[in-house]
């Protein structure tokens, strides 16, 4: 069985939000105090949020991506990880993190069936990487990175590239990869949160590749089944692999193959779509066939494209983390 939505796209990978809660405070995801807090009955409960998993793999989702806010801070996160992975039909289990725990906990979440990682990292430099997270520490984001290597983790890097704040880092990140497997994204900043001027600190992918061009001799890479949206290349002779994520200068819509839930159980099959539907009634009547059901008209009714900067002034802002990312 499979999800296909009225464009003919294949929907296989599911985004899956466990908290609303982060450790850090980065300066594009989040407001400087936090998000509003959340009543502690409104966010799925582990039961539900696996009720949810179990609806899905069925219809054809074959990948999981786990979310946050920042998922490790979630109490008994390893042990649903755990049962999460063991769904049969689901091909590839995943996880989003910004690091700060990994140091104790790579090795536990390889155990529990964890494939690959994701970690936000948007600053080599201590001063500056404070200053970006407001709150976060490098040196412990970097022993959790190097925990995670010897547990056998794959290694991806995600880094949000912000003109006049760490764009003068991006050759020094792009050098991760010279002597590590690292795959090492950059991410074109997004106006989420519609702040003032915004377009200033945007800089695109291909301006993003020029600049690596600049020092390096890249190749493109052939993107793998189920690869997300990055466009990939490496450094001749590198150990690892560098791409750019292009929401606004170059749309990767028609490739869309995702749906995303936040930890509150609101559908959304578009990140940028103020559109979400409530599923928390179905997961709390424990009604399988009813999700489902729902489930494939969300897909249906998947937008084609999305429109952030055509219709910036009618969009809501919001914050990443209550999405997931």
């Amino acid at each position: 069985m499979a999800l296909i939505d009225s464009y003919g796209r294949k929907i296989n990978y599911l985004r899956l939000s466990v908290t609303d809660r982060c450790n850090f405070r980065c300066i594009y995801c989040m407001p400087e105090g936090g998000v509003d807090k959340v009543d502690h009955h409104d966010i799925l409960s582990y039961e539900e949020l696996m009720l949810l998993a179990r609806s899905v793999v069925p219809l054809g989702i074959e990948k999981i991506r786990v979310t946050g806010g920042e998922p490790l801070v979630r109490n008994g996160i390893v042990q649903f990880l755990s049962d999460l992975s063991k769904i049969p039909g689901l091909r590839q289990l995943v996880l989003t993190t910004n690091g700060f725990l990994l140091e104790e906990l790579a090795l536990p979440l390889r155990e529990a069936g964890v494939q690959r990682l994701n970690i936000s990292l948007d600053s080599l430099r201590e001063d500056r990487f404070r200053e970006i997270t407001r709150v976060g520490d490098l040196r412990r984001v970097m022993a959790g990175i190097n925990a995670a290597e010897k547990a056998g983790f794959p290694i991806k890097i995600n880094a949000v590239a912000m003109r006049g704040i760490n764009d003068d880092e991006i050759n020094e990140f792009a050098a991760l990869t010279l002597d590590k497997p690292f795959a090492v994204r950059f991410i074109e900043y997004m106006p989420t949160t519609k702040e003032d001027g915004w377009e200033s600190r945007s800089i695109s992918g291909e301006e993003i590749l020029a600049r690596i061009k600049g020092r390096f001799s890249l190749q493109p890479v052939v993107r793998g089944e189920m690869a997300g949206p990055s466009r990939d290349y490496k450094i001749n002779g590198a150990a690892g692999t560098i791409g750019v994520i292009t929401p606004l200068s170059c749309h990767f819509c028609s490739e869309c193959n995702r749906i995303r839930v936040t930890s509150k159980g609101m559908a959304k099959t578009c990140l940028f779509s103020d559109k979400e539907v409530d599923l928390k009634p179905l997961l709390r009547a424990v009604d399988m066939e009813g999700l489902q059901e729902i489930l494939r008209r969300i897909v249906s009714e998947k937008p084609g494209k999305h429109i952030i900067v055509e219709q910036a002034s009618e969009r809501k802002p919001f914050s990443m983390s209550r999405i997931g990312g």
